[in-house]
């Protein structure tokens, strides 16, 4: 679900991938029925080890860990946990629950990281600025 929403909402920000340290034969089909009432299709999105994702754990920027479980990495990377409820085994209703927590979660971090790439783009800006005359920039 994460995952999903991260390159929804998010894709001019980040680049989202989603592993698990026990990951599911396939996902549940709750998981499918009610990111579909968000209008996000989890056709392409499989459960995968996070040995599987595209480059080395240790070459992200963040990790967002929703597993409960601490993670043993080889370099210092930024965690930041989640405490998820899984809803496996659980009715719809946790299912929508579970979805509606993690999607306000991802929004956040969207929102933090364009709030952090606003303020490094107005700092580009304002030094890439060139008066013809070459007159000192006002501040």
């Amino acid at each position: 679900m994460a995952e999903a929403f991260a390159r929804t909402h998010g894709s001019d920000v980040l680049e989202a991938q989603s592993a698990g340290l026990a990951p599911a034969l396939a996902l549940a089909s709750l998981t499918h029925t009610v990111m579909l009432e968000k209008d996000i299709d989890l056709g392409e999105y499989f459960p995968k080890e996070i040995g599987r994702i595209q480059g080395s754990v240790d070459d992200v920027d963040l990790i967002i860990n929703m597993s409960g479980y601490e993670l043993k990495l080889k370099k210092p990377v930024p965690v930041e946990e989640w405490d998820i409820h899984d809803p496996i085994g659980e009715p719809e209703e946790v299912f929508r629950e579970v979805r509606d927590e993690i999607e306000r979660r991802v929004l956040k971090l969207i929102e933090t990281l364009r709030s952090r790439k606003a303020v490094g783009s107005e700092a580009v800006s304002d030094s890439m600025r060139v008066d013809s005359l070459r007159r000192p920039t006002r501040q």
